[in-house]
């Protein structure tokens, strides 16, 4: 896992339970901090043994010119977070169906009949492909500084999804949300909680792409409204069995992921 910062990241806890759950007892995976000036010099440092990489903020679109062929997804969402070697290093985006799976396993499986996205950064770019993935045709995308969502647009136009830019913390056009993705930091979000536990913004699923710690503010004021809520753990959970398997060429063992990964939140949660 390469990126800046990743101490915190859950990642290795999840493709270490996926190795021992596979009998991949030679295999191993480490966090590594690395900025977008490091990164090329780290990719051609990497000998024949690395089977691949997970990228984090901020190389997701930083990698794209190093990479010698990649799925057309990523040129559609501008970004790829993992990186297989093989025959040249070939960059995939495991973020978009992460969503996917997430949100269908909420019952989110169909276009939703109105969807709020909060930011603008990569991880809103991958929501918007998730959201072409179900179908969805159109989204309103809440932004600090519109002048700052080009890259955001561009992806947009890509993917054939209409966006409606609205100020960030304003309040939303209507109430009734089918659907809310947050993809803003911890506590980033807390003034839509304010407007969920007001009633004045009631979404029927909520998913907060924030893991820990968790519950979010969003997240606690969102459940006790009657929202479906995702926790980040679900996203980053598939995202990860799906690098599992594009780096292994096996199925990812899913349900050992998921019991390893909820077993380090609870112990970081009583740290």
């Amino acid at each position: 896992m390469l990126g800046a910062p990743v101490a915190h990241s859950l990642s290795p806890v999840l493709h270490r339970a996926a190795y021992r759950a596979l009998g991949l007892d030679d295999w191993t995976y480490e966090a590594i901090e690395c900025d977008e000036a490091r990164l090329p010099g780290l990719l051609d440092s990497l000998g024949p043994d690395w089977a691949g990489l997970s990228l984090t903020m901020p190389l997701k679109r930083a990698v794209l010119p190093l990479l010698d062929r990649f799925e057309p997804l990523v040129t559609e969402v501008g970004g790829a977070n993992t990186v297989v070697f093989g025959a040249g290093r070939a960059g995939y985006n495991t973020d978009v169906p992460g969503m996917i799976t997430a949100l269908a396993e909420a019952g989110v499986g169909q276009a939703p009949a109105a969807t709020l996205v909060l930011g603008a950064g990569a991880t809103a770019c991958a929501a918007l492909g998730a959201l072409r993935g179900i179908g969805a045709g159109e989204a309103a995308v809440a932004v600090r500084d519109p002048a700052t969502a080009g890259p955001l647009l561009a992806v947009a136009e890509r993917l054939g999804v209409k966006v409606q830019l609205v100020r960030f913390g304003a309040e939303p056009a209507q109430a009734q949300w089918q659907l809310l993705i947050s993809t803003v930091p911890v506590g980033a979000a807390d003034t839509y909680a304010d407007r969920i536990l007001a009633r004045t913004l009631i979404p029927a699923v909520v998913l907060d792409v924030v893991y820990h710690p968790w519950p979010t503010r969003l997240a606690s004021a969102a459940g006790p409204a009657g929202a479906v809520v995702v926790s980040g753990f679900e996203l980053l959970l598939h995202q990860a069995a799906r690098q599992v398997e594009l780096m292994t060429g096996q199925d990812a063992p899913v349900a050992a992921m998921r019991a390893a990964g909820l077993d380090e939140l609870t112990r970081r949660s009583v740290a």
